[in-house]
């Protein structure tokens, strides 16, 4: 049985280094916020406020749309309202965008954490020799989320930190992981 990520990385990797400039951004992210914390606080608590308006102006857009088409799309319609209403209120309130902003920016590390330790036993499932190094920074990333979500009273404005170390450990992580499907991709174009 094949695996199903290589699957799909097999027709994508021409585009390995769309990874890559994904691991620049979350690095340089990372890095802009160690420069700049307070700014970048703020910053990810608007973007926060925003990202639940603009998804739930989406799926409100996406439901009613294809409501013809989709059975209960209800449910996404009312998720779409939700997540609009929650927008609403955190655009109106920032402080409170500032006070969830850490369990957020957990949730989504954590996610993208776990995927990259998923990918890194799918490499070494396809002998890939230094798999380790990619699982470690999923791992890293993992514990500095699991930081985050502990308590996001105590992360304070230290959450800028935990947020930029995540942030460059997922990004180290896609940076490495494009080169390593670069390697592969030259690999079948020479046998071409």
């Amino acid at each position: 049985m094949e695996n199903s990520l290589f699957k799909k990385v097999e027709k994508a990797i021409d585009y390995w280094y769309i990874l890559l400039l994904v691991g620049l951004l979350f690095v340089g992210i990372g890095v802009w916020s160690f420069v700049t914390p307070l700014g970048a606080y703020l910053t990810l608590a608007f973007l926060f406020s925003i990202s639940f308006l603009v998804s739930g102006i989406f799926e409100v857009i996406f439901a009613l749309s294809n409501r013809k088409n989709i059975d209960n799309w209800g449910w996404t319609l009312a998720s779409g309202i939700v997540g609009l209403i929650v927008g609403i209120l955190l655009v109106i309130n920032p402080l409170i965008s500032i006070t969830l902003l850490p369990m957020y920016v957990g949730f989504v590390i954590l996610f993208r954490s776990v995927t990259a330790i998923g990918i890194a036993f799918n490499l070494k499932s396809y002998a890939v020799s230094d798999w380790k190094n990619l699982l470690a920074l999923g791992i890293l990333g993992t514990i500095f989320s699991l930081l985050l979500l502990w308590n996001p009273l105590f992360a304070g404005l230290s959450l800028v930190y935990w947020t930029a170390f995540a942030f460059i450990a997922i990004g180290l992580f896609y940076i490495y992981f494009s080169f390593k499907l670069k390697r592969i991709h030259d690999i079948t174009e020479s046998h071409k």
